[in-house]
């Protein structure tokens, strides 16, 4: 079975969450100060993370342009921290990005290489969050943050939420199915747990379905 017909079987078969559970986080604080509004010129929105001093983890279907078919230049992204009600703390411009090898913009979802390593053009003070490296099962507590569709000028996460499966892929990786709340533009958010003592990233959402979210551990992106 193909990695993008497997990720949407996974999709369709988790059960629907009972309610909204997403709250407000303060983006000046850690962990969610490496969090990110990911704008570009022309007016789309997502999220991403914050994983090395000048480097922002986010999805790839996020930079691409579905009228010229082609990805978007670095020069037309804006990577905004600490981002509420149109005030931020830090913006940086990407001098060049990454993407998952055999990404295809017009392709269906969800696809194993829809991440995008963005380098910044200077640093942020604020702490990179570290990827997990333990191991992924059913039931593990996780968290997703984001700027959802529907309160855009407010970075939400949900809390209390877990996995719900999990499918490797080839070549490294894995699709992770996961029970947290979020609306388009949370596409690039971190899905995290807990980590020795502090919050790790174990993948970004990339896609959403009937009563689940659809988050991609890539094989690489660090």
């Amino acid at each position: 079975m193909k990695a993008a017909t497997l990720g949407l079987c996974l999709l369709c078969a988790a059960a629907a969450p009972a309610a909204d559970r997403r709250i407000v986080v303060d983006p000046d604080i850690a962990p969610w100060n490496a969090v990110a509004k990911v704008q570009t010129n022309i007016g789309t929105r997502c999220t991403g993370v914050l994983v090395a001093p000048a480097v922002v983890l986010t999805a790839a279907h996020c930079l691409y342009n579905p009228r010229t078919h082609a990805l978007l230049q670095p020069v037309s992204l804006h990577v905004l921290f600490g981002f509420a009600r149109d005030a931020y703390r830090w913006h940086r411009r990407v001098t060049r990005f990454t993407i998952g090898a055999g990404f295809d913009g017009s392709g269906a979802p969800p696809q194993p290489s829809d991440w995008a390593r963005l380098e910044l053009d200077e640093s942020v003070s604020a702490p990179p969050l570290p990827r997990f490296s333990g191991s992924v099962d059913a039931g593990l507590a996780v968290a997703l943050a984001g700027y959802n569709q529907d309160r855009a000028q407010l970075l939400m996460a949900d809390l209390d939420c877990h996995v719900r499966r999990t499918a490797e892929l080839p070549g490294g990786g894995r699709f992770v199915v996961h029970d947290c709340e979020g609306t388009r533009g949370t596409s690039g958010g971190p899905l995290l747990t807990h980590q020795d003592g502090t919050w790790a990233v174990l993948g970004i959402n990339i896609a959403a379905g009937p009563g689940a979210n659809l988050a991609l551990d890539p094989a690489t992106g660090n």
